[in-house]
């Protein structure tokens, strides 16, 4: 088994702060998250049985689908806690690290890494885990890395009527020039890519057609807005369906990219 190599503040807010099972289902705006990224995946994903290694897949969320859909799903997470809770998904899994895979060359249809790259901060460590993704890749796989937007937290913090304190202006300047998370309070460290910067890593990596698209697209904040501020449950709204129909809507306009609050590239190793 690779032993992960994982920052303290990053194993933390996982075990012991949030519980990523609840995430994606309990917020209209965690919803539109998993709607879009179920939607762009099978867009691109091969017909199952494909097999598909899911790194950093969390508790499962994703895995739980694709098993449905009947892909042959392997998950591989650092948090012992996600590992635990997605042994019910269908999945096998393992506790491992993004950069040190234990997969054999080229055995997998599909490579997800869907967390990985926006909680390792150093360059060096995401051009690692993207070389891992090739290497286990088969020629023509496909490969998908999402990336929190740049300006996601500028959004966020707007939509939660935080930014006429003075400190949090400050907190988001931060991260505005420096693209980083420190992890010292509410969320962990993270690294926050602009959409050009994500398709030049993956390009980079060696993978082919790399193209990105905005998950939620640009009225997510508005969506997160009206939840948080009313107490109301939006996740099956006229609002929600408004904010998924913008999102479909500004994929074809590469400038919207900056409004969304994760972003998904797509690539292929060379056949």
């Amino acid at each position: 088994m690779t032993r992960p190599e994982l920052a303290p503040e990053i194993t933390r807010f996982y075990s012991e702060t949030i519980d990523e099972a609840d995430r994606l289902t309990t917020t209209a705006d965690g919803r539109l998250e998993m709607v879009r990224t179920q939607e762009l995946l099978r867009r691109h994903l091969p017909q199952p049985p494909a097999r598909v290694l899911d790194v950093g897949g969390g508790p499962g969320a994703h895995a739980r689908w694709l098993v449905k859909d009947d892909y042959t799903v392997h998950l591989v997470d650092p948090i012992p806690r996600h590992i635990e809770q997605a042994k019910d998904t269908g999945a096998t899994v393992e506790l491992g690290d993004a950069r040190r895979l234990t997969g054999e060359d080229a055995s997998y249809d599909v490579v997800l890494l869907l967390g990985p790259l926006y909680h390792l901060i150093e360059r060096a460590d995401r051009d690692r885990a993207l070389a891992e993704a090739y290497r286990v890749l088969k020629p023509g796989g496909l490969l998908a890395a999402a990336g929190i937007n740049r300006y996601s937290s500028l959004f966020e913090h707007a939509a939660f009527a935080h930014l006429h304190k003075e400190a949090v202006q400050v907190s988001i300047g931060g991260i505005l020039r420096s693209q980083i998370h420190d992890g010292k309070k509410a969320f962990t460290a993270a690294y926050f890519h602009s959409g050009e910067q994500l398709r030049n890593e993956v390009a980079a990596a060696g993978f082919e057609g790399a193209e990105v698209f905005g998950i939620e697209g640009p009225a997510w904040s508005m969506l997160a807005a009206a939840e948080r501020n009313t107490g109301g449950d939006f996740r099956d709204s006229a609002l929600f369906e408004s904010a998924l129909t913008a999102a479909r809507m500004a994929e074809p306009y590469p400038e919207l990219l900056a409004a969304s609050s994760h972003l998904l590239a797509i690539g292929r190793r060379p056949a």
